[in-house]
């Protein structure tokens, strides 16, 4: 099962548009599930999912657990995903300081 995780500041008031860009498994080539876990390292972090130009998740706050996700107790969604589509996994601080983003997108091929 292919995962991806991440980690990256997102400065104040600003928008991170794909933390999975250019990440091997940013398009899918098969059928499969993609599940996101995501923490941050305060409040004011919210999320969105974007699983082949369908929105999964819509800036939904994250957890404020200041380390990586565990399985399961950092799940946010899931959805399923067709050979060549994209992942376009999305942050937004709500803040005026700087938060830093920790994901892992769990790629689970059904096919």
């Amino acid at each position: 099962m292919p995962v991806m995780t991440d980690r990256q500041s997102v400065a104040a008031n600003s928008v991170v548009v794909n933390a999975v860009a250019g990440k091997l498994h940013e398009f899918a080539e098969r059928p499969c599930v993609v599940r996101l876990y995501c923490c941050a390292s305060a409040v004011g972090l919210n999320v969105s999912l974007l699983l082949g130009g369908a929105s999964k998740c819509q800036d939904q706050e994250i957890n404020a657990q200041n380390r990586m996700p565990i399985v399961p107790d950092d799940f946010v969604v899931e959805g399923g995903l067709l050979p060549g589509q994209r992942i376009v996994l999305s942050y937004r601080n709500t803040t005026g300081g700087a938060i830093t983003a920790f994901s892992r997108v769990d790629v689970i091929p059904i096919a």
